[in-house]
């Protein structure tokens, strides 16, 4: 089995002058771009009929962006390979470019952007390339400053290569912390080749989850509205001590077993200080 790209080497290493140029000129590599670009603006849920501006994360040589022109939308790209947005300068995309890292944050005004995309990028971030990189921050940073970015009725999409369901996880639970609903849509789930995952993000409050292509049923579309509510109702409190937290660990101390103390309307009441 080929090695995943992501343990060779960092990305703006990785695909140096070389490897941009023969990553662009692949036929086989041009058409996935297309065709889960396509498939990530269905996803979306744009408004028909409309331009809308979009942001284009970790956008290569743009060949995603050709598929963004070719809907009629005005985008810009970001990526951390200055080599691939040289050859994206030589093919004289439309989309605005943009050298960065995703991992430090989205470096745009807030609310600017009616959406995102993002094509086999988002797995890169799982890494610590660096002795500086922190995978969990380096997360943290990038969902909180696209949510402040997007405005509050977008979508971000992004289509991924999970190394294992450690990293689904670690993704989505750093993605409902920042405020976004949603969770990962899985197209043709019982393929080995065809299987593709995408995670569909809302800034919009809690919406249906779109179903999947080629599922045979709801099992291909993981929804993580109850884990965001989870965050969302925690944002501001106090995790620890407070009477919600007692009553839980006191309840998980009676299913194993141990005695505890009844509850009474003094648990959790704060104790005056003695002098």
């Amino acid at each position: 089995m080929a090695r995943r790209p992501e343990h060779i080497a960092p990305p703006e290493v990785f695909y140096n002058e070389e490897e941009a140029r023969k990553y662009t000129h692949s036929s086989r590599m041009m058409d996935i771009q297309a065709q889960m670009c396509e498939r990530s603006l269905e996803l979306l849920l744009l408004p028909e009929d409309q331009s809308c501006f979009l942001l284009d994360i970790g956008c290569g040589s743009g060949l995603s962006g050709t598929v963004l022109d070719e809907q009629g939308h005005i985008w810009v790209g970001l990526d951390i390979s200055q080599a691939m947005l040289n050859v994206a300068v030589d093919r004289a995309v439309d989309g605005d470019l943009i050298h960065g890292d995703m991992g430090q944050g989205m470096p745009f005004r807030a609310g600017s952007f009616d959406g995102a995309v993002s094509i086999s990028a988002l797995q890169w971030l799982c890494n610590a390339d660096k002795k500086s990189h922190n995978p969990v921050k380096r997360l943290e940073t990038f969902f909180t400053s696209l949510f402040a970015c997007l405005s509050r009725t977008a979508r971000a999409v992004f289509q991924f290569y999970p190394e294992n369901s450690e990293q689904i996880d670690l993704l989505t639970t750093q993605a409902m912390k920042a405020g976004f609903y949603g969770g990962v849509v899985v197209d043709y789930p019982n393929s080995a080749k065809a299987k593709k995952f995408f995670l569909v993000l809302m800034t919009g409050g809690d919406m249906p989850m779109p179903k999947a292509v080629g599922a045979d049923s709801e099992n291909s579309t993981i929804s993580y509205t109850a884990q965001r509510q989870h965050f969302k109702q925690l944002r501001g409190k106090s995790l620890k001590k407070s009477r919600d937290w007692i009553l839980e660990k006191k309840e998980r101390r009676r299913r194993q077993g141990k005695d505890t103390r009844d509850d009474t309307k003094y648990t959790g009441r704060k104790r005056s200080k003695k002098f």
